[in-house]
């Protein structure tokens, strides 16, 4: 049976979390060596806000820890852990693992193989055409990936690319249409707007966005008086915007 309008709406934005998940999860390993070098050519990346007194409280505790279990010298300028990266890493890989176990044993599948976590997340949307006949179960991986996509971003403090795009919210009427270039997918970034599509996530979570994936953009400016073009062209946009 064909998914419905509100399972296509869950599982259009399981594809995009995990998309988002897949692409960044592999830096939180770099993230983890201090003093990791930008790539050639490209300028160092600015301090997230706050990041230096985290990365000089790691190095308190973790020296603390290595020194009560007699595992440093005093004195000894052991290079700082970052212990909010290895957090990250852990959580964000076992949310992964449960996550797969869980589809399979709703599914009624064998428990699955061992893998790394971008192998599981790749198997994990393997599954979604078997997914969408459970609503429920499709909500719960909609869920799950898109608090470990969140998490994933916060730890590596990156900030999102957001160009402005002309017109009002078809929602909430105000002028917060706001193009993301990384998801390829339009926002309403004002914190009050909720449609009134149940199964979105804005209606039962306060930090989600109602979106627009591409395939949805003639949609968007019919309702919204801006225009195809101006959201394409902000999409090759690489300059960041404030919201």
């Amino acid at each position: 049976m064909p998914a419905g309008p509100a399972v296509e709406l869950v599982l259009r934005d399981i594809a995009l979390w995990t998309a988002s998940l897949v692409r960044q999860f592999p830096e939180l390993s770099e993230e983890l060596a201090p003093g990791r070098r930008s790539p050639a050519g490209t300028a160092p990346s600015s301090p997230h806000p706050g990041r230096d007194e985290l990365i000089r409280q790691e190095r308190r505790e973790a020296l603390l820890l290595e020194q009560r279990h007699g595992l440093s010298v005093p004195g000894h300028g052991a290079a700082p852990i970052r212990l909010h990266v290895s957090d990250a890493i852990r959580d964000i890989t076992d949310g992964v693992v449960e996550l797969e176990e869980a589809v399979c044993a709703r599914l009624a599948l064998p428990r699955p193989r061992r893998a790394g976590v971008i192998e599981r997340l790749r198997r994990i949307v393997g599954l979604l055409d078997a997914v969408a006949a459970h609503p429920v179960l499709a909500r719960h991986v909609r869920d799950e990936i898109r608090r470990m996509a969140r998490r994933c971003a916060r730890t590596l403090g990156d900030s999102e690319t957001i160009v402005r795009v002309s017109g009002r919210c078809p929602w909430c009427d105000s002028v917060s249409l706001r193009a993301f270039p990384d998801r390829r997918a339009v926002l309403c970034v004002n914190p009050a707007c909720v449609c009134t599509d149940t199964a979105c996530g804005c209606q039962d979570d306060p930090a989600y966005r109602h979106l627009w994936p591409e395939d949805a953009w003639a949609e968007l400016t019919e309702a919204s008086g801006t225009r195809t073009e101006e959201i394409e062209a902000a999409m090759d946009d690489t300059k960041e915007t404030s919201c």
